[in-house]
C-alpha cells in the first residue's frame, strides 16, 4: 500500500487552525457546550474542514490532516490558555 503525497500548504498553517479554535469559542459561548466536550468538537471541525475543504480529492489524506488540524487547535489552545494563566499570576504577584 502506497502512502498518499500530503502537501502542507499555506492553508494547513494560517488558516485552518485558527478557524477551528474561533469556531470551538464561538460554540462554547453560545450554544453552552461543556468545555470537556470542546477537544471533541475541534477534531470533528478539523476532520469535516480537511476532509471537504483542503483535501477533498483524497479522503485519506483528508483523515490524516484532520487530525492534525484538530489536534494542533487543541494544542495551541491549550498553550495559549497556560500562557494567559502565568502572566495573570505573575503580575498578580509582583
Amino acid at each position: 500500500m502506497d502512502f498518499p503525497t500530503i502537501h502542507t500548504n499555506f492553508w494547513d498553517a494560517v488558516i485552518a487552525i485558527p478557524v477551528i479554535m474561533i469556531i470551538t469559542q464561538l460554540l462554547k459561548i453560545f450554544l453552552h457546550i461543556p468545555s470537556k466536550f470542546v477537544p471533541t468538537i475541534a477534531l470533528a471541525l478539523g476532520l469535516i474542514i480537511s476532509v471537504f475543504i483542503s483535501h477533498r480529492h483524497n479522503l485519506l489524506a483528508g483523515i490524516f490532516m484532520g487530525w492534525f488540524y484538530g489536534y494542533a487547535a487543541i494544542g495551541n489552545y491549550a498553550a495559549l490558555k497556560t500562557t494567559i494563566i502565568n502572566f495573570r499570576k505573575k503580575n498578580k504577584s509582583s
